[in-house]
């Protein structure tokens, strides 16, 4: 199939690049300084108007860091920036993200590449000339050898199709599609929050401190646990700037890439009375330390995580004091399995006389109307609508860009049964295309700055390579992908993740295949893969000359 490019003309000749990025957060940034660092031709696009991917639309009340803390959730290639940069807080807001994103933005002289305020809206593969032809909302097209799709994993917000939704008249935002100018306004008003997934579990708090009136439609109760959010001691921080050689080693070697030494305890070997006490230590520290750092099988053993989803319970019992409301907020399923959530004081919010509680299981939505939703037991009237409903996770941008490749498949052809690839990073018969933490790397499970930067150095090597020795395209092999696919899928059902529906199998997401999707053998088997295919001859790939 050959396409001279559908909007490319005399009047509208293409931009010629090397590289094609798409998305202006932390791994398209990372990919554009990286790529140019190697003499390509890169340019990064966003149809937001600002950078920082996800932390620049996510901009509800109570947005922060979940993991690792600060000052680790940084890129981890700059001595530079890890010491010019200080974070203030040890679980950064959204808006300190936002700042350290912008500060690494004008550091490292990315803005003259990036174009802002552009969607990218068509990508095709000319098997003829062995590029990539792709379109823009802007109406100017792109001719370019590669495409990177740092379009992020947590980007493409999930709407729900609820009956009367769309006849609601009061304000409605979606936690993921936040207003940029920060004018949201709770005051005196009459609020519904549907959805208590990461979103709104730390909005909540917040918005029940300035409404009137809070509603909270409950689909499915959470664990959650506090944050432990305090200022970062500055000692703290001088320790870690003196030491980041290992830590940035450590980080690489445990499981969850996280910077603190992971426990190799099994819960059983500890007494009830020693199980309490460790968990209760971690539960006052805060933070996720509490399911990656007290027991090494808390994640693939049921009895030992039932001793920690019991105690999160035993804390929600004795925090809610109406039993009645306590009672719905209890989680009967494994903890761990869904997002792990941090917050600042939302089980406790339940408490105010200001806030209503709705487990929609029991009370299910009848319909919304313009002035508020109905339940099965009656109506609820509102001001203010919030959907914090989540995201078409892993895969959602992608499927909406739905790129054509060799033979003018579209991804969306090949993703019709599952989430296949190769590594986590290229998909079969669709040459010189990337993902950078796509379905099948440890992405979400793992520190996502440091996945991103191996992924992103990946792509970089590969494509220094392929010039190097003359080759215009590298496709990843049907045959391997299809081992790599079933791989991540029996690694999975090692563990207690494919218990419980979750985003992480896209069970969010009416329509959507049921797969597990992340890499969940750990972060350093997944880097070692990578490395063998590479060394191994970058076995498992195609390239042509």
């Amino acid at each position: 199939m050959s396409s001279k490019g559908p909007q490319a003309t005399a009047a509208q000749p293409a931009i010629v690049l090397d590289v094609v990025v798409i998305g202006a957060g932390f791994s398209g940034m990372y990919a554009l300084h990286t790529l140019r660092a190697a003499g390509l031709k890169a340019r990064v696009y966003d149809e937001a108007h600002n950078v920082g991917g996800t932390w620049n639309w996510n901009r509800y009340p109570g947005a922060r860091v979940d993991f690792p803390v600060a000052p680790y959730y940084c890129y981890t290639f700059s001595d530079e920036l890890m010491n010019e940069f200080d974070w203030p807080e040890r679980q950064p807001d959204q808006a300190t993200v936002l700042k350290y994103l912008n500060f690494v933005a004008d550091r490292m002289d990315l803005r003259r590449d990036i174009e802002l305020g552009t969607r990218i809206t068509d990508a095709t593969y000319d098997e003829t000339r062995q590029r990539w032809w792709v379109d823009t909302s802007r109406g100017t097209p792109i001719d370019a050898q590669f495409v990177v799709c740092a379009s992020g994993a947590l980007s493409t917000a999930n709407m729900p199709k609820i009956p009367g939704i769309e006849t609601f008249a009061g304000e409605c935002y979606h936690t993921g599609r936040w207003p940029q100018d920060d004018s949201v306004d709770f005051t005196g008003k009459r609020v519904a929050v549907l959805g208590t997934g990461s979103s709104g579990v730390q909005s909540i708090p917040h918005i029940a401190r300035q409404c009137q009136h809070l509603t909270v439609l409950q689909r499915t109760p959470q664990y959650t646990v506090p944050a432990g959010n305090k200022p970062v001691d500055p000692d703290f921080v001088a320790n870690a700037r003196a030491t980041w050689p290992e830590i940035k080693q450590r980080m690489r070697v445990t499981p969850f890439g996280s910077p603190f030494q992971a426990s190799t305890v099994r819960a059983e070997e500890h007494t009830p009375e020693q199980r309490r006490e460790v968990y209760e230590k971690f539960w006052q520290v805060g933070g996720f330390n509490i399911v990656i750092d007290t027991y090494c099988d808390l994640f693939t053993d049921k009895f030992s995580n039932d001793t920690l989803a019991e105690f999160v319970r035993d804390k929600i019992r004795s925090i809610v004091k109406n039993p009645e409301t306590a009672r719905k907020l209890l989680p009967n399923y494994l903890i761990g399995t869904k997002r792990q959530i941090l917050d600042e004081g939302y089980y406790d919010t339940f408490n105010r006389d200001n806030v209503t509680l709705v487990d929609l299981r029991e009370d299910p939505i009848v319909e919304f109307y313009p002035g508020g939703v109905r339940t099965q037991s009656g109506e609820h009237p509102l001001d203010m609508l919030v959907l914090a409903t989540g995201f078409d996770a892993i895969t959602g941008t992608l499927q909406r860009l739905n790129p054509r490749g060799r033979g003018g498949v579209t991804l969306n052809e090949c993703w019709k049964d599952r989430f296949n690839s190769y590594l986590g990073i290229t998909i079969p018969r669709f040459p010189n295309l990337f993902m950078i933490t796509g379905p099948g790397s440890p992405s979400v499970l793992y520190n996502m700055t440091a996945s991103i930067e191996q992924n992103v150095d990946f792509v970089s090597n590969t494509i220094d390579h392929l010039r190097e020795h003359h080759y215009t395209s590298i496709e990843a092999q049907p045959r391997e992908e299809l081992a790599w696919t079933q791989y991540v899928d029996w690694i999975s059902k090692q563990t207690i993740y494919t218990k419980v529906k979750s985003w992480y199998n896209g069970e969010n997401v009416n329509g959507k295949p049921a797969g597990f999707m992340p890499y969940a053998g750990g972060g350093l088997t997944y880097f070692e893969f990578v490395r063998q295919a590479v060394d191994n001859g970058y076995r498992g790939f195609t390239r042509s000359v």
